[in-house]
């Protein structure tokens, strides 16, 4: 705690910041009004013009009564941005390496906390993986205040509520809850309250899924996603007015929806973007897709295997020319063939992806099956499933259904149809034991059923 003693502040102050070992961890000594005072800050969170300006004020116009206590000092000499006071060390240290700036007054037993702190932040622009054909263009970025405001921009009103923690002992990272305070469940709000609260951890290492497997510590073996992310403003404003909870973490550009079922996270914008039946088309064909990506190549390996269970409508997907490479393994190698072109894709320059996408593409289909590695029904049905993959932008569920389609496969190759059977089953039994944080079902409102809600779920109605 500070006292009243201005050289022992100062020490104290400059101990626990360790301000001679960083060089971005600024000093500034003043003189304001013919008494000692210093400035703690960090170089680069800081407003240069409000600083100035407030600096100005000091040096110019503060008057010898303002120093009669440290929060007539914050009420009547400062006359920009946000003031507070505080004589906690842990609680001024934590806000200067926030961007907040510290003053030290001699005479003072507490230090006056200026919030004129910035951030860098690159422009705010359409998310890569979550863009509309028709819309807003605008995406979250990494600075939390940026985001809240995009979010505030869209619901102009009162009862829109944003709470804010601060989530581990060394980095101490700011969470903000989102959420309308006449539409929120309560329960849920509480029960989200308690655990971020009760999470002790050094840091959020790897930020929002840090967070999640924070809150979600026993179903770590569930592929499925327990929370939707989303890089969409609109998106979070409508989640919001719809009673839903957004949790907003500093240093992501994407918003957290709770709770979320497997149709939430099947959602996109554009299906309210467009008309009604437009939208309930395009809600209806990424349903079929996505069960389609999954079942595709495991039937056809059924197939393969049992030809004589296989309709004569559909005997020409059957390959009749003998592998060199067995169609479980075709497929397999495929599986993970295309994840290492889209990892590769990844760490490949802008100016080199078009050349690996063609490199990739030829090497996977006319050189691959001239080789005699795959067969062109295996490439087909594979790049069925690809394309597939990309109808919705949720990567974590794409991945979720990758291990459902990989589980078919490997238990059909091993037991035919009864694993095939069993796989369809533990694929089912992995979906619906699935939980979100608020105890409902990841299949609401399918299971349980609620007609209403189904319906809305399914189909595009009008907006009110």
């Amino acid at each position: 705690m500070l006292t009243q003693n201005y050289n022992e502040n100062l020490q104290t102050l400059k101990n626990a910041l360790r301000s001679d070992k960083s060089f971005d961890l600024v000093e500034r000594d003043l003189i304001i009004c013919g008494r000692k005072a210093a400035l703690f800050f960090v170089d680069g969170f800081l407003k240069d013009d409000i600083t100035e300006k407030i600096l100005e004020y000091f040096f110019k116009n503060l008057k010898v009564e303002n120093f009669t206590s440290p929060e007539t000092f914050s009420q009547s000499a400062v006359p920009y941005v946000e003031v507070e006071t505080s004589s906690d060390v842990k609680k001024i240290s934590t806000d200067v390496l926030s961007g907040i700036s510290a003053l030290l007054i001699d005479g003072f037993d507490k230090a006056i906390l200026l919030d004129s702190r910035t951030y860098p932040q690159r422009e705010t622009g359409e998310p890569e993986t979550d863009k509309v054909l028709r819309g807003s263009h605008d995406g979250f970025v990494e600075t939390l205040v940026f985001n809240t405001a995009l979010i505030r921009r869209r619901i102009r009103d009162t009862d829109l509520t944003v709470q804010s923690f601060k989530i581990g002992t060394k980095s101490h990272t700011d969470i903000a809850l989102v959420y309308m305070e006449s539409k929120v469940d309560k329960k849920l709000l509480n029960r989200l309250c308690k655990r971020l609260d009760a999470i002790k951890v050094p840091s959020l290492t790897m930020n929002q899924q840090s967070l999640v497997e924070a809150l979600y510590k026993h179903t770590w073996y569930n592929p499925f996603p327990k929370v939707k992310h989303t890089e969409r403003p609109d998106t979070a404003a409508s989640a919001v007015l719809e009673g839903n909870i957004i949790i907003l973490v500093d240093n992501a550009p994407s918003a957290l929806l709770l709770p979320t079922s497997i149709f939430d996270v099947l959602e996109e914008a554009d299906d309210y973007y467009f008309s009604p039946v437009v939208g309930t088309y395009l809600k209806l064909a990424r349903y079929f897709i996505t069960i389609v990506s999954v079942l595709i190549t495991p039937l056809w390996l059924l197939a393969m295997q049992n030809p004589d269970y296989c309709p004569d409508l559909f005997k020409f997907i059957l390959v009749n020319e003998t592998q060199n490479i067995p169609i479980f393994w075709q497929l397999i190698i495929m599986e993970v063939g295309i994840d290492g072109l889209r990892l590769a894709s990844l760490n490949t320059p802008n100016s080199l992806t078009t050349p690996l996408s063609i490199i990739g593409a030829i090497a996977l289909s006319e050189f691959a099956v001239e080789s005699g590695w795959v067969s062109m029904e295996a490439i087909l049905y594979m790049a069925l499933v690809t394309v597939a993959t990309y109808t919705q932008p949720n990567y974590e569920l794409g991945y979720s259904l990758k291990f459902c389609r990989v589980l078919l496969l490997v238990l059909t190759y091993i037991f035919n149809v009864w694993g095939f059977i069993a796989a369809f089953v533990i694929n089912l039994v992995l979906l619906c034991s699935n939980r979100t944080l608020s105890g409902k079902s990841y299949l609401y409102p399918l299971i349980p059923f609620n007609a209403h809600e189904f319906f809305r779920k399914i189909i595009r109605i009008r907006s009110r």
